[in-house]
């Protein structure tokens, strides 16, 4: 299966639709009024697409086990269709799409089976996914502005040419991905006042996103949260927060990370970790997420 360990758990919602269409009008009557044979349809085809919700997994290779807390099975007779609605949600870290369809296919299947006995032109048309919501795209900066970033290696040993960096370049790799342009990427020593000169010199240039790496740490040298915080206007605890719970969630040793998140002016300053899957693993946590701070600073509403 897909590896999904990097993602983030969110509110995911989808809906599938199939129809069932029968041949006369009787067949309808039969279900209104209870004369099914083979017993209640609607409620022995909601039954069965409950099951189906969760038995998805074990019937297509590729579709994670996942928690579902909540299935609607709804219906719609018009003339001589019968629209079936599946609507899945959960609360993890990918989507419930399949199963939703598996649901709207399941109910439509027992349907027909419970059908055939007294309707011989009885079909399953329109099996398809209605809506979907929740996922990365939901997420992504809706404001549409271009924005730029910095990114800045804070290290003595990579500084001094002891060590490459590679923690700096994951970084860029994702904020390309979030299409954020990289206006310039520098490495520096841990030094406080050349960190402060540095943040300063973005911040003035107008600069979107400043994103520290290294110095968050617990030894003598990691100064890099002291340094920003005598800089920032406002610090952003839920950024931090969001950063170290989802490091803990993979590595015990998250909790001793001194990351930091906050605004100079307009400009969002960020001090990660600076380890390659420390720094990774940051990023992974808030992007693109976090981008739509800009749209927020400008004035404009969460929703």
């Amino acid at each position: 299966m897909v590896d999904i360990t990097h993602k983030n758990n969110t509110l995911r919602i989808a809906t599938a639709q199939a129809i069932v269409k029968v041949s006369k009008s009787e067949t309808i009557e039969a279900i209104k009024n209870g004369t099914v044979p083979k017993g209640d349809v609607f409620a022995m085809s909601k039954a069965a697409g409950f099951l189906g919700v969760k038995q998805t997994p074990h019937l297509l290779p590729d579709c994670h086990p996942i928690p579902i807390e909540s299935t609607n099975i709804d219906y719609e007779i018009k003339d001589l269709d019968i629209i079936i609605s599946c609507a899945i949600k959960t609360i993890y870290k990918t989507g419930v799409e399949v199963e939703a369809m598996h649901g709207a296919s399941i109910v439509a299947l027992n349907m027909y089976d419970m059908l055939k006995p007294i309707d011989k032109g009885v079909e399953i048309h329109h099996i398809k996914l209605v809506s979907k919501k929740g996922g990365k795209s939901d997420f992504k900066n809706r404001f549409r502005k271009q924005l730029n970033a910095v990114v800045i290696v804070c290290s003595d040993t990579i500084s001094t040419g002891q060590k490459e960096d590679k923690t700096g370049k994951i970084i860029m790799n994702k904020l390309e991905e979030c299409n954020v342009s990289i206006s310039d990427y520098i490495i520096i020593p841990d030094e406080k006042e050349v960190i402060q000169e540095k943040a300063n010199h973005y911040e003035n240039l107008g600069v979107n996103l400043i994103i520290f790496t290294g110095g968050t740490g617990l030894s003598n040298r990691d100064v890099t949260p002291e340094a920003l915080e005598g800089l920032i206007d406002r610090k952003i605890p839920g950024i931090e927060e969001a950063i170290r719970a989802y490091g803990q969630n993979r590595t015990p040793y998250s909790m001793l990370s001194r990351s930091i998140a906050g605004t100079i002016n307009n400009t969002l300053v960020l001090a990660l970790p600076g380890s390659t899957n420390g720094a990774k693993e940051s990023m992974d946590a808030v992007f693109p997420a976090v981008l739509h701070v800009f749209g927020i600073l400008k004035g404009n509403r969460h929703d």
